[in-house]
Parts: C-alpha cells; sequence; structure tokens
C-alpha cells in the first residue's frame, strides 16, 4: 500500500543525509515518461519513492495504481493487469477493465515484479515497448500511456544473467534505477527519523523525549527491518517507558542480527573464531555477546591491516556502521 496522507518528499525523513543522491536522481528522472527500477531492502522506502516519481511527474493529476505481483493469481494474472473481454474464460461475465488501463494517464507501480510468471514477462515488456495492451480474449490492441515504476528486494540483474528473469525485461525496466541504502548505511540519519516518529506520535501520547545514550543505541543497531523497524521500536519504547526514552526502554530484536554478524565473520575462516550454536543463537564458550561482537571487530581489524574500509566489506556492514561500533568498543 503506498502512502497517501502526506506528499511523498515530507515523508522521505533524512532525504538530507543518505537519501539525498537518490531522491536528486528521482527528481531528474521523474519528469521524463521512462519506466523506473526502485530496489532496495524491505522497509527501505521503495513505495515512498514510487510515490515521488508521481508526485513530481507530469501525470501528477493522474491515478496512481500499485499492483502486488507477488499477489497475482498465475491463472489470472494476465486478465488481472490487461484485463478480458466477456466470454474471454469460464467465469468473465462481462468485459473487465485491467491494471494497465486503470492506471492510464498516471502511474502504474508493479511491486515485487521479480516474481511476475516467466509466461506473462514477454507481454509486459510488448505493452512497455509498443504502449498498447491487448485484453484477454480481445481482438484489438489498446493504447494505453502511463509511467511504469518496477519495486523489487531482490537481485533482478542477477536473476536474469541466471535465467530466472528476463534479460529484455530487466534492461526495459532498469533505463533507470534507484538503489535505496539500508538504514545501517546511513546511521547519521537515525535521529532525524527518531525525531519525526516522535512527532507523530505526540497527538496520541504527549510530547516524548529519548537520551542520547539511547538515540546512541539506535544508531548502532543492524535495523534488518530498516525504517519500518526502527518506527516500531520507537512506537513500543514510546507507549511502555513514558514521558522519557532512555536506552533501557529500547526493545531491540537483537538475535537476528547477532546470528547474522557472526556467520560473516565465520564464513570468513577466521582460525581464532570457535563458533558455536546454542538454539538460534550463535556463541563462543563462556563469553557474552558484546564481548564476542567485540572480538570480532577487533579480528578484522587485525585481519585486514587496520583498514576499517576492508574490515567493514570482510564483516558485510557499511564502514560508517563499523567504525561507530569500534568507537563504542573503544577497539583501536
Amino acid at each position: 500500500m503506498l502512502p497517501s496522507s502526506c506528499s511523498a518528499l515530507t515523508a522521505l525523513v533524512g532525504a538530507d543525509g543518505g537519501l539525498r543522491p537518490v531522491v536528486a536522481r528521482a527528481r531528474l528522472v521523474a519528469p521524463t515518461p521512462y519506466p523506473v527500477l526502485v530496489t532496495g531492502e524491505s522497509g527501505t522506502g521503495k513505495e515512498l519513492i514510487a510515490r515521488l516519481l508521481h508526485e513530481l511527474g507530469p501525470d501528477a493529476e493522474g491515478p496512481l495504481v500499485a499492483v502486488n505481483c507477488g499477489a497475482l493469481s498465475r491463472e489470472l494474472a494476465e486478465s488481472e493487469l490487461f484485463g478480458h473481454e466477456r466470454g474471454s474464460f469460464t467465469g468473465a461475465a462481462g468485459r473487465r477493465t485491467g491494471w494497465f488501463e486503470e492506471a492510464a494517464g498516471g502511474t502504474l507501480v508493479l511491486d515485487e515484479i521479480g516474481e511476475l510468471p516467466m509466461d506473462l514477462q514477454p507481454k509486459l515488456l510488448r505493452a512497455l515497448e509498443t504502449g498498447r495492451i491487448r485484453r484477454v480474449g480481445g481482438s484489438g490492441e489498446v493504447p494505453v500511456r502511463l509511467r511504469v515504476v518496477a519495486m523489487t528486494l531482490r537481485d533482478l540483474r542477477r536473476e536474469a544473467m541466471r535465467g530466472a528473469f528476463r534479460l529484455d525485461l530487466f534492461h526495459r525496466l532498469a533505463a533507470f534505477e534507484l538503489r535505496l541504502p539500508t538504514l545501517r548505511e546511513r546511521p547519521s540519519d537515525v535521529p532525524a527519523l527518531v525525531h519525526h516518529f516522535l512527532v507523530e506520535l505526540q497527538r496520541e501520547l504527549g510530547t516524548r523525549t529519548i537520551s542520547a545514550g539511547a538515540l546512541a543505541r539506535l544508531q548502532t543497531h543492524d535495523w534488518p527491518g530498516n525504517v519500518r523497524e526502527l518506527r516500531n521500536v520507537v512506537r513500543r519504547a514510546a507507549v511502555l517507558a513514558g514521558p522519557h526514552i532512555d536506552e533501557a526502554a529500547l526493545e531491540l530484536e537483537t538475535a537476528g542480527c547477532e546470528v547474522r554478524l557472526v556467520e560473516r565473520a565465520a564464513e570468513s575462516a577466521a582460525p581464532a573464531v570457535n563458533v558455536q550454536r546454542t538454539g538460534d543463537l550463535l556463541s563462543l564458550p563462556g563469553k557474552k555477546f558484546l564481548e564476542l561482537e567485540k572480538e570480532i571487530f577487533a579480528w578484522a581489524l587485525e585481519r585486514t591491516g587496520g583498514s576499517r574500509r576492508r574490515a567493514a566489506t570482510l564483516l558485510g556492514i557499511s564502514r560508517s556502521t563499523f567504525c561507530d561500533r569500534v568507537k563504542r568498543f573503544g577497539v583501536a
């Protein structure tokens, strides 16, 4: 569901930080009619970028229609997208207008485009190339003018190279590609996001403040759920902690982050790290996770000769996140 209560640019908190290059590129692309591929992990704001492209586009007054390709019935996907004529198949009691025609004169957002059935991809490609669609059971083509924005959290380029997605369709959709960075790649945006969420909650809960320690802790979290997860954490803390939120009030889902971080180090064949699995967590015998995490960062620095950039790459995290962690742990 695309947000609709306010302008996308207003909702893109952090646009002056890590999102600035993406927003700047979106501003340049928006006035054109070309397809745009928006990529990024779940919770990074792909829907807001799609709305921004629509609002700044030449057909901003037209409809904005969003379709989740992963939720389309395989049997009825073509009808859903392009419509059908009466009697074209069992149950087709009348003509149906598809999503392409519904979005005519506006923007069609194809979410989870990587889930689109392979047999339908050539028809989508033809629609994009010709600007015309054919309803199921129809005898002629219908001209449709619209802007298509495709969204995915999958690596479509890799999918196309291994044959799981049509390469020609990928290139057509990716005339312009906008990749949204993860929240862990832009920790400096966290304070602005937290402030925004607290202001949102003010009407229901009253004024809430947050301690410097709690804010610093939020900036060092891995955020597998990105901005969506941060919103939930802030909302829970604002409800449960009362007027002032301190570090103890934060309920961070750390298990997944711990497993991912330790497995990254283990996969790099670190001889000094003897990892053992206990339930859903990974740990070293007799050591708490924070101690283990500190050792991993120290090991990464030692293994890369003190290069923070290479150490961050080794652990699969951004350099800024790595630097924040080593500063917190006091690792030289």
